[in-house]
């Protein structure tokens, strides 16, 4: 962790004053429904698994430091549900907003100071393209420890980290 925090640290630093921004951008925890056909698991709007909610609070715990002024979730219980624990810790409402609107969501973020947004695996890598970052990213369906930091700027940062 303290790691984590140097390397976004010195990121900060090495952007202009008057741009200093940091958007931290993850996928949902785990599905309680994880495992079943995806046909299944489109047809639902289902909880996270134990494993989902110790890794929320995981994300919490990480990011509490982060000086993070907004979060952003879609209308899916499991984007909320990664979200609640740092939203709790930090006394922010997140801000919901419906998984296609990517032209509103990306309005907020650029009115803002740091935030996270947690998102799923198709619109992650859109929203760090989206935030002027040309290098692609992509998620398998298996992958939920990503957190990915977008250093805003002239030319913007990427930094991608694990977080258990």
């Amino acid at each position: 962790m303290k790691t984590f925090v140097a390397v976004v640290a010195v990121m900060l630093l090495t952007v202009p004053v008057g741009a200093q921004q940091a958007i931290f951008v993850v996928r949902h925890a785990e599905r309680a429904d994880a495992g079943t056909s995806g046909a299944a698991m489109m047809a639902t709007d289902p909880d996270l698994s134990e494993a989902g909610r110790a890794r929320a609070q995981a994300l919490a715990t990480m990011l509490r430091d982060a000086k993070i002024t907004a979060i952003y979730t879609t209308e899916y219980n499991r984007t909320r549900q990664t979200a609640e624990p740092l939203g709790k810790a930090l006394g922010i409402q997140p801000t919901v907003v419906q998984a296609r609107d990517m032209t509103g969501l990306l309005e907020k973020i650029k009115s803002g100071g740091n935030a996270l947004v947690v998102g799923h695996s198709n619109t992650v890598g859109t929203v760090i393209q989206q935030l002027g970052v040309a290098e692609p990213v992509e998620l398998s369906e298996e992958e939920y420890d990503n957190i990915f930091v977008v250093v805003r700027g002239e030319k913007p940062v990427l930094v991608r980290l694990h977080f258990p």
